[in-house]
């Protein structure tokens, strides 16, 4: 029927087998509108005297009569889908509407509302359920009832999706319920949007929000002002906390660096901070509980992804515990020289002797030797001189000696060594290694040697230069060669 009327329409007026055929046509669809007619009779029948037995029912009964109540009527409405293009196809012979569908944009309407208003019931009882179920997850009977409702809801959208795709067949609005069908469902169908859904969503969205500001806005001022203060009060309670540990670890008998006093004065007013900023997001009504399960997850995965973060961690920790060095100790670790201005679980600050600044990360010194070159009270200043081989050697010893011994910043005990040390190509090599103190290092060796050098030149001492002897000896002629 569906592909043969579209072409005898498509024949001339005039033509006599249209006219047969039309005929005929116009026979069969009364015929089909009176089956279909017939068909919603009976099912209006079966529903009322349904609807009246179902109150006599109970337990599983009841549920299977309800759920067979509920298929009449999605059955009923596809009834009325198939009227509705019967009546399309009367009206494109010249037919005219049928007298039922004339009622039939009410009932859409009325049965519209009613699911709308399922819809939205179940779904509030389904946001209970999931609050309930989020304070007790152990109660199986929650999760259970919970899932029913999820499926009561999906039964009763899909009856609210029968009703719309009715109203666009009869060309009627149908916006107000494809948004509540959007907004309550599971997934987002493109068939249900367009600007007009759009439009409806963002001002239902706004009206909710500006209602629950109405209502809930006293109350957020002051958890604002309050989550404030508590911030204000800890970051205050911080600066103290970080006073008390500084001053007890100064005051300790333990003997500790000032690196790891740094490192404890940080650590205690951060857990400070921490603690208060918990507190205070405690006080805006966010629960702590998911949010700390959430930064462990996070933790986690961030730990795998930066490992050699956290090897800088360690190895802070270790420098820490064995305290190879301290803030303005001279080291050399890592091709890096200079003094130790700040250290972190991370990094560790070197100020070169030029004044740069150099970040060496934790991993790379604990990972390497470590010279700390002023971990000592004293030490030893390594000097060589050298003269020439035509030189008193006792008398250059006792030169050597009063040059040292006439220095105020050289140390009595130890004594210092003054030996000849070796014998080199063009000199006689003395070493001179008095000890001082750490922090006189470089003027005691940049005054010797320039002590050393002027009492030279005032005892005749020469200190000579590297040279070599070169003998030459004269080609003989032939004539002497026969000789």
């Amino acid at each position: 029927m569906d592909d043969l009327t579209p072409r005898v329409m498509a024949l001339p007026e005039d033509n006599p087998l249209r006219v047969e055929l039309e005929a005929r046509i116009r026979g069969d669809l009364a015929d089909v509108g009176r089956a279909v007619f017939e068909r919603l009779n009976e099912l209006d029948d079966r529903i009322d005297q349904l609807g009246a037995d179902i109150e006599q029912l109970s337990g599983a009964e009841h549920i299977e009569s309800e759920a067979y109540l509920e298929s009449l009527s999605q059955l009923r409405y596809r009834y009325y889908e198939a009227l509705i293009a019967f009546s399309n196809r009367r009206q494109s012979l010249g037919l005219p509407q049928l007298e039922v569908l004339k009622k039939l944009p009410q009932e859409l309407f009325q049965y519209a509302e009613i699911q709308v208003g399922k819809v939205e019931f179940v779904g509030a009882a389904i946001r209970e359920l999931q609050n309930r179920v989020k304070i007790r997850p152990d109660q199986t009977e929650l999760v259970v009832a919970l899932e029913e409702l999820r499926i009561q809801r999906s039964r009763h959208i899909a009856d609210l999706r029968i009703a719309i795709e009715l109203m666009e067949q009869l060309n009627l609005d149908s916006t107000p319920y494809r948004t509540v069908a959007l907004q309550q469902g599971n997934m987002v169908s493109l068939s249900l949007f367009d600007s007009g859904v759009f439009m409806g969503m963002v001002k239902d969205g706004w009206q909710r929000m500006r209602l629950s500001l109405v209502e809930r806005a006293p109350d957020g001022v002051f958890r604002f002002l309050l989550f404030l203060v508590t911030l204000i009060l800890f970051f205050w309670f911080a600066r103290v906390v970080r006073r008390l540990t500084r001053k007890a670890l100064d005051r300790s008998n333990l003997k500790v660096s000032n690196l790891f006093k740094d490192i404890m004065v940080s650590v205690s007013g951060g857990v400070v901070l921490i603690l208060g900023l918990l507190m205070a997001l405690s006080q805006m009504g966010i629960s702590l509980g998911p949010m700390l399960a959430g930064l462990g997850v996070a933790g986690f995965i961030v730990g795998f992804a930066l490992q050699d973060t956290l090897s800088n961690f360690a190895s802070g920790a270790m420098i820490l515990i064995y305290r190879p060095f301290d803030v303005d100790d001279f080291i050399e670790v890592s091709g890096a020289t200079g003094f130790v201005k700040k250290m972190t679980l991370v990094s560790t600050t070197i100020a070169t002797i030029d004044n740069q600044i150099l970040v060496v990360p934790n991993n790379k010194i604990w990972g390497d030797v470590i010279k700390n070159v002023t971990a000592q009270r004293v030490r030893r200043v390594d000097l060589t001189f050298g003269i020439s081989y035509s030189d008193d050697i006792p008398r250059t010893e006792a030169v050597l000696a009063d040059v040292v011994s006439q220095h105020d910043k050289v140390l009595r005990s130890p004594e210092p060594v003054i030996k000849v040390h070796e014998l080199g190509d063009s000199s006689v090599n003395f070493i001179v290694r008095p000890w001082v103190r750490t922090e006189d290092y470089w003027d005691v060796y940049w005054d010797l040697i320039r002590a050393v050098k002027l009492r030279f030149d005032d005892e005749g001492i020469s200190i000579p230069f590297p040279q070599r002897d070169v003998h030459f000896y004269p080609a003989k002629s032939a004539a002497e060669a026969g000789q």
